[in-house]
């Protein structure tokens, strides 16, 4: 037998009939549904202290921004406005309540869509919260994006979200992963994507923001995250909008030579490309769960792992849920990004020519091409040999590169028409020598506690390895032990 759901009727009503729960209500662009819910629930004055509601640009710019005009729909609006709130409801109010109380203040910047539907509809939506009267507040920040196609009906949904955020954040704050699958409580993965959460605070220092954003790609609630060269979770948007974009899938468990290979002679060729904008580029590594998801087989803990030792190496990471390139490239173009290119190995490439995986398109492979070879995309192809022994290095086989790879012959002129118009270009000066390397077998060198993978990795990989015991590393203690 399942969870049961409450209606956000209900919710609001819980929240209502809580008499130590107190606070102010902020909404800008959706219209005040959140609010409104708590209202038609009843007993609302047990709960709503103020709702605002600063339409007009000079007002919002002077209660929130200081006078300064701004991104009205952005993270630091929202955080202006869920600071000044807070303040203003707790100065004002916590010596005046008979009970102790637990103050909060909820906020949102939203823009629906127009009446053209042409534009971007998104917002911001959070909470301060006090889960301890006269404590600072915890802190649950949201991205979001609204997908129905009516102004009406995305202030509906905006409004069910909020009740399940209010909610959430005194109901299920001890449980992170329910936290977060209780904000799409009566609402469906077609209404609105969460593309991003963060939550901090007294109560809440031992939530992983991270592990929540892999989550949010698990649940099916967004289909991509990412995270700054710094470790932190940012919102997609916000660092990809209007970029050139070098992104390089891979598995990373762990990144050797090859990889730290690729990155540097992939960067180095978009940068002597016509496109290239040092100011406006964007380089990132990419992983995908879906194949571990198929598999039921995701450790989150692990995939962690492999942020950080990416984002130790000054790499910006994307996690996501596309199993086909042409899904990646699709969904960067939701950006507006100004030119694409995507890194990939010959192995990877070949299943990418592979018509067994469009065998659910009508147009089959043709069709994924056309999505996959967009305007601004081009395709560099990193080399493999043709046989290779760790054993002796010396011995590797044949060099295969775009221009020598084995094709059906139903294919041969597309591919040459992407070949003569520059789609699929070769990395050059890539170090040879490191060819023989393969993160298999570097893994399974680790699991079985072999020596010489250390020289297969980068420096920085090795001793993170083994300070943090990656990939089921051993000392030579526990390899005693056991």
């Amino acid at each position: 037998m399942g969870k049961e759901i409450l209606s956000t009727n209900r919710k609001a009503l819980q929240i209502n009939l809580q008499d130590n729960i107190y606070g102010s209500f902020a909404e800008i662009g959706g219209g005040q549904e959140v609010a409104r819910q708590f209202f038609l629930a009843g007993g609302a004055s047990g709960t709503v202290a103020k709702t605002v509601s600063a339409y007009d640009k000079l007002f919002s710019d002077w209660m929130y921004n200081e006078n300064k005009s701004g991104r009205y729909v952005s993270g630091s609006r929202l955080a202006k406005m869920l600071n000044t709130e807070f303040r203003e409801v707790t100065s004002l109010l916590q010596n005046k309540r008979t009970n102790p109380t637990r103050f909060f203040a909820f906020a949102n910047t939203v823009t629906t869509i127009n009446y053209q539907k042409d534009n971007y509809s998104h917002g911001w939506i959070g909470m301060h919260f006090q889960i301890e009267p006269g404590t600072p507040p915890n802190k649950a920040v949201l991205h979001v994006n609204l997908l129905e196609n009516d102004p009406i009906l995305q202030q509906q949904t905006l409004g069910i979200l909020g009740v399940n955020l209010v909610w959430a954040c005194y109901h299920k704050y001890t449980q992170p992963n329910e936290f977060l699958q209780s904000l799409l409580d009566n609402l469906s993965a077609d209404r609105v994507e969460i593309t991003m959460i963060r939550m901090n605070g007294p109560q809440m220092d031992y939530v992983d923001n991270r592990l929540l954003s892999v989550q949010l790609v698990k649940n099916g609630m967004t289909s991509a995250t990412m995270f700054d060269r710094n470790g932190n979770v940012q919102q997609p948007a916000d660092m990809l909008y209007k970029k050139n974009v070098l992104a390089f899938r891979g598995s990373f468990r762990p990144i050797t030579y090859v990889g730290f290979d690729m990155l540097k002679t992939s960067y180095r060729m978009f940068k002597k490309d016509e496109d290239y904008d040092r100011n406006n580029t964007l380089a990132l590594c990419e992983m995908t769960l879906n194949n571990l998801l198929e598999m039921g087989d995701l450790d989150e803990r692990d995939f962690l792992a492999r942020v950080d030792l990416l984002t130790g190496m000054g790499q910006n990471v994307m996690i996501s849920n596309f199993r086909e390139y042409y899904k990646l490239v699709s969904y960067f173009s939701r950006f507006r990004i100004n030119n694409l290119r995507i890194v990939i190995g010959i192995p990877t490439f070949l299943n990418v020519l592979d018509k067994k995986y469009y065998v659910n398109l009508k147009g089959g492979i043709f069709e994924a091409f056309g999505k996959l070879f967009v305007e601004n995309m081009k395709l560099y192809v990193y080399p493999t040999v043709s046989s290779v022994s760790v054993e002796d290095k010396d011995t590797m086989g044949t060099l295969i590169t775009s221009k020598n790879i084995p094709l059906p012959g139903d294919l041969k002129f597309l591919y040459k028409y992407l070949i003569r118009n520059g789609k699929i270009l070769d990395l050059k000066e890539i170090k040879k020598e490191w060819l023989y390397i393969n993160s298999a077998n570097v893994l399974n060198m680790i699991h079985r506690s072999q020596p010489g993978w250390e020289k297969m990795v980068p420096r920085y990989v090795e001793k993170t390895i083994k300070a943090k015991n990656l990939f089921g590393y051993l000392t030579d203690a526990e390899k005693t032990e056991n």
